[in-house]
């Protein structure tokens, strides 16, 4: 097989496992109506993992845009899981830090995207996760620099 084929391929494939994977966690979130979307849980998520960030980290972290991650935090704060704290050091700046309702809505959450990350690994074994994991990182440390997010 030519290797440009193979280069198309790469970028369909990862591109169609990418919107299924998006239209998989839409479904579940649906089917157990969540009061969440997936884009409000990786913001709760990125602050479990890390503790209260300045919005520009948890853009950074999460792969997206400003005005982006704008809209999730208002939104987020408008339903209680998370508050805007004026950051001592600096005026006018804004940590963003997940409520006590934030922690058990991503409890809550949690279970549901480990069995569907379960799913997605089904058949794989831990070695050829680890040369995808090792793949993917190479392609996004090629991509990265062809890119720019607002961030």
């Amino acid at each position: 097989m030519p290797q440009s084929f193979l280069n198309k391929k790469v970028l369909i494939t990862l591109t169609v496992t990418g919107l299924v994977a998006k239209v998989a966690q839409l479904q579940m979130f649906a089917r157990n109506d969540f009061e969440i979307t997936p884009e409000q849980y990786v913001i709760l998520a990125v602050l479990v993992e890390n503790g209260e960030l300045y919005q520009r980290q948890i853009a950074e972290i999460a792969y997206k845009d400003r005005p982006n991650v704008t809209r999730l935090i208002n939104i987020l704060e408008k339903k209680g899981l998370v508050k805007r704290v004026e950051d001592v050091q600096k005026r006018k700046v804004f940590k963003i830090v997940i409520t006590k309702k934030g922690i058990e809505v991503h409890k809550k959450i949690k279970p549901y995207m480990l069995e569907l990350h379960d799913d997605a690994v089904k058949g794989i074994t831990k070695e050829e996760l680890e040369t995808c994991i090792g793949i993917l990182c190479k392609m996004l440390d090629n991509l990265e620099p062809k890119t720019k997010l607002q961030t």
